[in-house]
């Protein structure tokens, strides 16, 4: 633990040490604090990052001003003779060096020191000191047993030749804690097993650090004042002459005995001689290259961040909203004229309600503004703005492929009243409807539904649903509508319900099959205008869809008794197409089949219901069986054809049938066109003409196929 005093030890009386006196001893001596900074660092670092450090950390130890010294100085002892300037960096690289060896903890505050130093830097390549023999190899494994203030202690003493009371203050005027600790660890390497080399005749004594023979005369250099190797001035940093500014011992210590590394007796340690060896010099560096594959895989991944960062950057900073100049774009939407317009409710475009009967048209274009609200600025100033930024309180809903951005213009007001307990308005901008709902008390829970409805005619536009509630619905009829009667598809035979309106056209609720989970009635709304009765059947959308009978190329609206028959044994079917955007649904009988075993009459029938936005069209086909009872089966659906409409009203379908006497059979039929049908697979038959019977077994699949007259061959609807 570092930053704990220690009051038994007398402070070094060190002056006062200015900046440029800092400066100058740590340019003088940078190589031997690089030294000392490197070896006191943990070799766990690895030597790169070691070199690295050690040299941020000396460079980082210049004081900011000017340090004070002690008030009255003291005298001086020998082993003090020290300059002043060299003695506070010594300190501090000390101190920094120790800080960066501690492990970082989760609730403690980091040091500086204990991150990768920002400078310097060095990008591609991997330094490190030269590699020395077997002898500085062994030191350095025994260093990295000692802890940090030991290597501090062990480095003062070996390489910087001091006494252990001058060792005492410095490693206290460092921070550590325990400093006569630190002194014994390094005592115990010492006493460890010599290294390799030390003996008689060894790389150490062959240096100079031990006799001949290896063994050092009695009464030998010690580690106290008495021995003499810490009390004399020639080690680097002293004021004497021997080894001022220099990495090597100065020439006044030739032969000197009290001296290590000249042929006296040496430290306590004779392996300290080896802490002034290449393979501690931080400044004496090889090179090496980074791992080339992972850095090329790293230049990449950085490339292309960067890239992706630039393009971010440009987009966010640009002027506007972020995307950049506009070029002769108008203003953005909130300070454009004509957008302004669009929500400006007194722009609203309202039609007289004398204009539709003198008009060549009939749509949605010259419905009147109907409804008690019609002139509440407010409610229609609401319904703009949330069609122009619905907020996320705001139930919103559009058929697919209906666009949901605000109008282009000021839109069309269609109604505004109040129904079933909730304020409504229905605008029109050409393209779609648009139905805004809020509850009488408030707006919380306001609701927003789009319908595309561009191209309607007359009956496309005969009515738009008002309201649901409770599993009921009400509609806004168009002005041309005459008389309104509910008819349930299920139940052919009965006459249709009077529906009544009030003075604007809006009906009274009736019950809707959009919502229903079974199929036990289907209501549906019947129109009358000026020329003649019209079916609309509620898909769960804002506009009801048209329900007709009869071949593609001349269909007719689904009111006659045949179509009745039809229906009612198909309108269950319509829920595969509820919520679809749906135009017109459409269904027509396009084979009659003798059924094997005299079991009756079979019919096939074709349903297609057109949507709005003219793809995404589905295709059913739907086998009956002679009893009028039973509900079409579906035989097989498909969604994106063209068969069964306009431009291709061919179709082909097939089912597997059992008889009442139990037999199974493969039931296949096709419009008139088909010359031959044929299955393949579990099932192999052929017949010539539309229609086709096979004898199969019960769960048999098969293929079924059939031939145009110019010879081309179409497979089944799917």
């Amino acid at each position: 633990m570092l930053n704990v005093s220690t009051k038994d030890l007398v402070p070094s009386p060190v002056g006062p040490v200015d900046v440029e006196q800092a400066e100058a001893a740590l340019v003088e001596r940078y190589p031997r604090l690089v030294r000392i900074a490197y070896l006191v660092l943990p070799p766990s670092l690895g030597r790169n990052r070691r070199v690295l450090t050690a040299h941020a950390l000396v460079q980082r130890s210049l004081p900011r001003r000017r340090v004070a010294g002690p008030s009255v100085p003291e005298p001086r002892l020998a082993e003090d003779a020290v300059d002043p300037g060299y003695a506070y960096v010594r300190s501090e690289v000390l101190r920094q060096a120790l800080v960066a060896g501690l492990p970082l903890r989760r609730l403690a505050l980091p040091s500086r020191a204990q991150f990768p130093p920002l400078l310097p830097h060095v990008w591609g390549l991997r330094l490190f000191p030269r590699v020395g023999g077997a002898d500085e190899l062994a030191l350095d494994q025994r260093l990295s047993r000692l802890s940090g203030p030991g290597r501090a202690a062990y480095v003062l003493r070996g390489l910087e030749r001091q006494g252990d009371a001058e060792v005492l203050r410095v490693l206290a005027a460092a921070g550590v804690a325990d400093p006569a600790a630190a002194l014994a660890e390094a005592d115990a390497l010492d006493d460890a097993p010599e290294l390799p080399g030390e003996g008689p005749g060894g790389a150490l004594a062959q240096a100079g650090v031990l006799p001949p023979g290896g063994v050092l005369p009695p009464g030998g250099g010690g580690a106290g004042p008495e021995g003499g190797a810490a009390a004399e001035p020639g080690g680097p940093g002293r004021s004497g002459a021997g080894g001022a500014g220099g990495d090597r011992p100065g020439p006044d210590a030739a032969g000197r005995p009290d001296l290590p590394g000249h042929g006296g007796p040496g430290p306590r340690r004779s392996g300290a001689a080896l802490l002034e060896s290449d393979e501690f010099d931080p400044c004496a560096l090889q090179a090496r290259p980074t791992d080339l594959l992972r850095r090329r895989q790293h230049a990449r991944a950085g490339i292309v961040a960067v890239a992706a960062l630039l393009v971010c950057g440009a987009l966010l900073g640009l002027p506007g909203d972020g995307w950049g100049r506009n070029g002769a774009a108008a203003p953005s939407y909130a300070r454009n004229p004509a957008a302004e317009a669009a929500l400006d409710p007194g722009a609203l475009k309202r039609v007289d309600p004398a204009v539709w009967p003198a008009s060549t048209r009939q749509d949605f274009s010259v419905w009147p503004a109907r409804g008690a609200l019609t002139g509440d600025r407010a409610l229609l100033r609401r319904a703009l703005a949330v069609w122009a930024r619905p907020g996320a309180s705001v139930r919103s809903s559009a058929t697919p492929g209906t666009p949901v951005g605000p109008p282009m213009g000021p839109p069309q007001l269609l109604f505004a009243g109040e129904v079933d307990g909730a304020r409504v308005v229905i605008l029109h901008d050409g393209l779609r409807a648009v139905r805004y709902a809020e509850p009488v008390g408030g707006t919380a829970g306001a609701a927003l539904d789009f319908a595309r409805t561009d191209g309607a005619d007359a009956v496309g536009s005969a009515a738009l649903v008002l309201s649901r509630a409770a599993g009921n619905v009400r509609y806004l009829t168009a002005p041309w509508v005459r008389e309104t009667s509910v008819r349930d598809l299920l139940a052919p035979g009965e006459d249709a319900r009077q529906l009544g309106r009030d003075a604007v056209g809006v009906t009274e609720p009736m019950t809707s099959p959009a919502l229903a989970k079974g199929c036990t009635r289907w209501n549906t709304l019947q129109v009358r205008d000026g020329s003649g009765f019209r079916m609309l059947a509620d898909l769960g959308e804002l506009a009801p869809a048209r329900l007709l009978w009869g071949p593609p190329a001349a269909p007719a609206d689904a009111t006659g008794p045949e179509a009745r028959e039809a229906w009612a044994r198909t309108a269950c079917q319509l829920s595969a197409v509820r919520a679809h955007g749906v135009r017109s649904v459409n269904a027509w009988r396009f084979a009659r089949q003798p059924l094997p075993e005299g079991a009756g009459s079979g019919t096939w029938l074709c349903t297609r219901a057109e949507t709005w936005r003219g793809t995404g069209s589905r295709v059913l086909a739907q086998f009956l069986v002679p009893s009028p009872s039973v509900p079409a089966a579906l035989a097989a659906r498909s969604e994106g054809s063209p068969a069964c409409g306009v431009r291709d009203p061919r179709v082909l379908a097939g089912v597997l049938w059992q008889a009442p006497g139990g037999g199974w059979y493969v039931l296949a039929a096709g419009s008139p066109d088909f010359t031959a049908l044929e299955t393949s697979g579990g099932v192999k038959g052929r017949s010539d003409g539309p229609l086709l019977a096979v004898k199969a077994a019960a769960g048999a699949r098969a293929d079924l196929a059939g031939t145009l007259p110019e010879g081309t061959r179409v497979r089944a609807l799917r």
